[in-house]
């Protein structure tokens, strides 16, 4: 079995770097809007990339927040689903896997 305490960290480390991606993120999102309508087109476009992002960063921090809780719970490493214990091969590619790869389908 994977070391708990090695994936705890990496799931730390994980997080802090995802918050500090948002945090640039939402500071991008301050910059105001170009006087150029050309620039503002593009500005608009990246903007959808930039909503794009978030929502993805903010679902993985949700994942990675819930792993958390299943290592103090003392849950983490079982699929949520079946109750199987997660290959520690998933859990070191994927730290906030909640399924088993029979459930993840």
């Amino acid at each position: 079995m994977t070391d708990v305490e090695t994936l705890r960290r990496k799931l730390e480390s994980l997080r802090d770097e995802l918050s500090e991606r948002r945090e640039r993120i939402d500071a991008h999102g301050r910059d105001g809007v170009p006087a150029d309508f050309a620039e503002q087109v593009t500005a608009r476009e990246n903007d959808d990339v930039v909503q794009s992002l978030k929502v993805q960063i903010d679902g993985e921090l949700r994942q990675i927040g819930a792993a958390l809780k299943r290592i103090e719970a003392g849950e983490y490493g079982r699929c949520t689903r079946c109750g199987e214990d997660i290959a520690p091969a998933r859990l070191d590619v994927l730290p906030y896997a909640e399924h088993c790869t029979a459930c993840a389908d």
